[in-house]
């Protein structure tokens, strides 16, 4: 229950929103739809979550370039900027623009920049403003390479915002819930022990962008600091519950970083358009509760998520389980209006409890128990943990 579960509003809570993220467009039929973060937003402020005392909303600029250069190519950068300015078409397959997965549109490189600057904000609420937790949906780019785009990505805000803190001297943890493997963030921090990247997410086998394979540990002193759970096609709240407390907690714990970064992609719902994953809502209320325990300094942002309902609802049920503020199960009327315009069906902000097909879970149940069972035996031993996640 939201009464028993630990909150940040012993501290104030941040949340991070600009006019302009829904400013600019991918295009009509591209599965990214900027909308959505307008829709949280009036979802959000509907429920009366952004009126509640210890609640921030803060607006954000758009990140500089040259703090941008701590990960990205400069080169990269001017392409950016060039293409975005251009009257007409432009593609550079090199720097991944210009096909069908990352578009060249006008303003692009200006909408990149505020999302990342919103990031960067979140950061600095957390770090020099004293919040709990600042939430910035319009963040979690996590395959934007040094210099290339990939996968709706083109400047990763997460490694910019986490480069921003190590340079304080500040010990990360990212964990990524996304239904894609965070790829981006994982290389980023390979070879470092500084930064522990987790990444719960759909194996890579046949779905995008094919890595994030229990294998994949770090190199060097990073040995043992990068961790991938990858999931069967299907794996249910079951499998992600399993996952989540025996690598995840666990590993936090041990670890001690000094700032939590986390990535809340809502495409892993069961009814997202582009993954086959079958969480409800309630995982995302799992995780929640579970960082909220952790007390950290936390930085969240969103992430995929392809049906706009769906991210509408993930993200406000995250912000409201973070202010520590109950919520019914129900959309509120004026939203649930408007949203029935994009679906039909639309009437739940809190799914019901929903299990895969018990021929599928035991398919990623096994899978899941693999994964596990290697982590326990390889990575555990290195943080001082035995199977099980005990020290």
């Amino acid at each position: 229950m939201l009464s028993e579960a630990v909150t940040a509003m012993d501290r104030c809570c941040a949340f991070v929103y600009s006019s302009w993220f829904d400013g600019f467009s991918f295009g009509c039929d591209h599965p990214f739809q900027v909308q959505r973060y307008r829709l949280t937003f009036e979802l959000i402020r509907e429920l009366g979550l952004l009126s509640l005392p210890g609640v921030r909303q803060v607006d954000c600029i758009p990140a500089a370039d040259e703090i941008l250069l701590s990960f990205h190519r400069r080169d990269y950068l001017e392409t950016l900027r060039e293409f975005s300015r251009s009257e007409s078409p432009r593609a550079n397959f090199r720097y991944g623009l210009g096909d069908v997965e990352n578009p060249v549109f006008p303003g692009m490189y200006e909408w990149a920049l505020l999302g990342c600057g919103g990031t960067l904000e979140a950061a600095r609420q957390v770090v020099e403003e004293g919040c709990g937790v600042a939430f910035n949906m319009a963040g979690g780019f996590h395959h934007a390479q040094p210099a290339r785009a990939s996968g709706f990505s083109y400047l990763n805000d997460a490694v910019v915002a986490i480069n921003g803190l190590l340079g304080r001297g500040l010990r990360v943890a990212y964990v990524d819930i996304d239904a894609h493997h965070g790829d981006a963030v994982q290389t980023a921090y390979y070879d470092s022990d500084r930064v522990l990247t987790i990444s719960l997410h759909e194996s890579g086998e046949d779905f995008f962008p094919h890595t994030g394979f229990v294998e994949e540990l770090g190199r060097g002193a990073g040995y043992g600091y990068t961790v991938n759970v990858p999931f069967c096609a299907h794996a249910d709240d079951l499998i992600f519950e399993q996952a989540f407390r025996r690598i995840v907690q666990p590993l936090l714990e041990a670890f001690g970083p000094d700032v939590l970064v986390t990535q809340l992609g809502a495409d892993g719902l069961r009814t997202d358009p582009l993954t086959r994953l079958e969480y409800t809502t309630g995982s995302f209320e799992l995780a929640v509760d579970a960082f909220l325990q952790t007390r950290l300094p936390w930085v969240a942002l969103g992430g995929g998520g392809y049906d706009r309902i769906n991210s509408a609802r993930s993200w406000a049920l995250v912000w409201a389980r973070m202010i520590g503020t109950p919520v019914s199960d129900l959309l509120p009327g004026k939203f649930r209006d408007s949203a029935r315009k994009l679906d039909p069906a639309a009437g739940r902000l809190r799914d019901l409890p929903r299990l895969a097909h018990p021929d599928d879970f035991a398919r990623a149940q096994k899978a899941l128990e693999r994964s596990l069972a290697y982590l326990e035996r390889r990575v555990f031993p290195i943080h001082g943990l035995v199977g099980g996640g005990g020290r």
